[in-house]
């Protein structure tokens, strides 16, 4: 499948796709970020302060499903190749397939989900299966989807869990990779909740994919 007027940065996709590492390849694991707004995650894990990711891992590129989104204007001007494809009015089903088969060009050996707002598809899903990575900030046993700070501030929780984990056909449904407790007695507003989530969420995510990819290597 041809992607329909992606939009990308000034650097070439690679020309030959690949489902996933094969022999004789480059060292470093190729990610393949997504996200849909200010990519404070991706930001993360590019700067990753975790030597080992960077030692293990490179950017292939940051994708979004909204061209607008800051978080690739961020990627850029860190040196990231970045595409774009619109989301807006299209079957999910129709653009996952698109999306998955524009990000194939990049030969990515993960997906990594850094604040993509959109739930995934077989389309996208199957092409990419044990191979799709998201960080969840909640423990996914109590609470899936969207608005978890929101539902750790508005149940007045002392603690909520950041979760790493694979993406399966489910929604936060897939194993869980890490977990790391966010310390809540106090924060007395939903910006502050958010606040320390986010650190531990910056922190535990590199750590996390570093020691998937070690783990992979390995096996």
């Amino acid at each position: 499948m041809t992607p329909t007027s992606p939009q990308y940065d000034r650097r070439p996709a690679p020309s030959a796709p690949a489902a996933g590492p094969a022999p004789g390849a480059p060292a470093k694991a190729r990610l393949a970020i997504l996200l849909s707004g200010r990519g404070s995650n991706m930001l993360a894990v590019v700067r990753a302060p975790n030597r080992p990711l960077r030692d293990l891992a490179e950017v292939a590129v940051v994708f979004s499903n909204k061209p607008d989104a800051p978080g690739l204007e961020a990627a850029g001007a860190l040196g990231c190749p970045t595409a774009a494809l619109p989301s807006q009015g299209r079957k999910r089903a129709e653009f996952d397939a698109e999306a998955a088969a524009l990000l194939q060009q990049y030969r990515p050996d993960f997906v990594v989900l850094a604040g993509y707002m959109r739930i995934l598809s077989p389309a996208f899903i199957q092409p990419f299966a044990g191979r799709i990575v998201n960080i969840h900030p909640a423990d996914t046993h109590q609470h899936q989807g969207l608005h978890a700070y929101e539902w750790a501030f508005d149940n007045h929780l002392p603690e909520t869990k950041i979760t790493v984990h694979l993406v399966d056909e489910g929604l936060d449904t897939g194993p869980v990779l890490a977990q790391q407790a966010v310390d809540l007695r106090g924060a007395d507003t939903l910006a502050e909740v958010e606040r320390r989530g986010l650190a531990v969420e910056h922190e535990l995510y590199s750590r996390t994919l570093a020691d998937l990819i070690e783990k992979t290597v390995k096996s």
